[in-house]
């Protein structure tokens, strides 16, 4: 058993508490903004879906003192519930940032479980951006050392490793020392969990609420001296072995403070799953071709990297929800409406006849030579001749990253869309002051309605 193996929980802790803000990059920390402004757009529109009133509806007559906001609504619950709340709407239109090469949507279990506690517990807005980057470090890292096994067992790796972001963040704040940190590792490992199978039902959101609620349970419980294993991660029966074909310890220990996984984190331009990203450019790009008219379609075939394949052929879709990861979907909408927003994966654009005559015409061929981020999509014409489009590098991907001013722009939208009538011009501004902010939690009240 090598030194990385027997170290890698204690590595974790170690770094988490010995962090200093001076020694996080400016370009990480402006990446952590861009994070927070990102995952308070996606809550904005996930804010009145129909599941998150019925997760409302349920857990109302269960609440504590109502203390923490839910974005986008008057609601006031416990910070527990409020933590489940947002990360859960936050992650409903799979809208939410991306980190490279796991796949893991890292903002929405951990920010939520944050400002739920900065609203109880007043913290110096520095602080909890460093606690911020330090649960995205940790939940990327642990996705890194049980890639790529641990998704195609099943695991859904947002909802598993999410947990042991928002536990180590909110234990960065309660002050933790390594010993507690430990323990918060281990009490966020016995709450690991989360299936590919939910993918397209509103329970794939559980997954991501159940992160960020445990997670703040977890250092709570620690702080208290709620013991844990000594090795959650690496031990014979730990999250990485009993999770991963074969972990790579390293993937957790290597670079800590030096090799920031902020800096491989994206936003997304589209509702939908990643690989989808490139697909849709290269069809919004075809439709501009005068000679493609989607009656005179007789194939189209989109070509990609094997997890195109794996994780988003679903021809026979029928809500709105399954279609945010399927290609299928994502081709026929793009060519019809000529846009990929959220009403372009809703229910009524799944029932569209236009759009289900096309998608029963595309399939999806994977090819092991391309990246994640690229597609080449090939439309044959009724006449035998052929459109093609090629995407090397999708939009929000790492090589075409969304711009500071389009993230503003989608939050004003997603607000719009979530919340219409909310000013989100406070929000926007609080969160990129938030490291000047002598108590962050305040930022919330913009995050809600005005009284009607």
């Amino acid at each position: 058993m090598t030194a990385a193996v027997v170290a890698a929980s204690a590595a974790l802790a170690h770094f988490v508490v010995g962090s200093r803000w001076e020694d996080v990059p400016e370009d990480v920390r402006h990446e952590a903004k861009r994070s927070l402004l990102n995952i308070f757009a996606t809550a904005f529109a996930g804010s009145r879906d129909p599941a998150t009133g019925i997760a409302i509806e349920v857990l109302a007559g269960l609440s504590g003192p109502a203390t923490a906001t839910v974005i986008g609504r008057r609601e006031r619950f416990d910070p527990l519930t409020a933590a489940f709340l947002n990360a859960a709407a936050a992650n409903l239109h799979d809208f939410d940032d991306t980190h490279h090469p796991t796949i893991i949507h890292p903002t929405a279990p951990v920010a939520p479980a944050l400002f739920a506690l900065a609203e109880g517990r007043r913290v110096a807005g520095a602080d909890l951006l460093h606690a911020f980057i330090l649960g995205v470090e940790v939940e990327c890292r642990i996705g890194n050392a049980v890639s790529p096994g641990h998704y195609r067992r099943g695991w859904h790796i947002t909802a598993t490793c999410g947990v042991f972001g928002a536990a180590t963040a909110v234990g960065r704040i309660l002050g933790l020392d390594e010993r507690r940190t430990l323990w918060a590792l281990g009490n966020a490992s016995a709450q690991a969990g989360g299936l590919v199978e939910t993918l397209g039902t509103m329970s794939k959101s559980i997954g991501v609420g159940n992160a960020a609620r445990g997670g703040l349970l977890a250092a709570l419980l620690a702080e208290r001296g709620y013991s844990g294993p000594e090795r959650p991660l690496e031990g014979p029966r730990g999250f990485l072995p009993v999770t991963a074909d074969a972990p790579d310890l390293a993937a957790i220990t290597g670079g800590l403070g030096g090799r920031w996984e902020l800096r491989r984190n994206t936003h997304k331009p589209y509702p939908c799953g990643v690989v989808l990203n490139p697909v849709i450019d290269a069809c919004l790009a075809l439709r501009d071709d005068p000679d493609l008219v989607p009656g005179r379609v007789a194939a189209i075939t989109v070509h990609g990297h094997p997890l195109l394949r794996e994780r988003a052929d679903r021809p026979a879709v029928t809500t709105g929800r399954e279609a945010q990861v399927s290609a299928q979907h994502a081709v026929a909408a793009s060519l019809i409406f000529g846009a990929a927003g959220i009403d372009e994966f809703s229910d009524a654009a799944v029932a569209d006849p236009r759009v289900q005559a096309l998608r029963a015409k595309v399939a999806v061929v994977e090819d092991p030579t391309f990246p994640v981020e690229a597609a080449r999509v090939v439309v044959t014409l009724e006449d035998g001749s052929r459109l093609a489009s090629d995407v090397p590098h999708g939009r929000g991907t790492p090589m075409r990253p969304l711009a500071d001013g389009e993230i503003e722009d989608k939050l004003r939208r997603l607000a719009a869309h979530g919340c219409p009538g909310l000013d989100p011009a406070p929000l926007i501004d609080a969160v990129w002051s938030l490291d000047r902010s002598p108590d962050p939690g305040a930022l919330m009240a913009f995050t809600r309605p005005a009284e009607t």
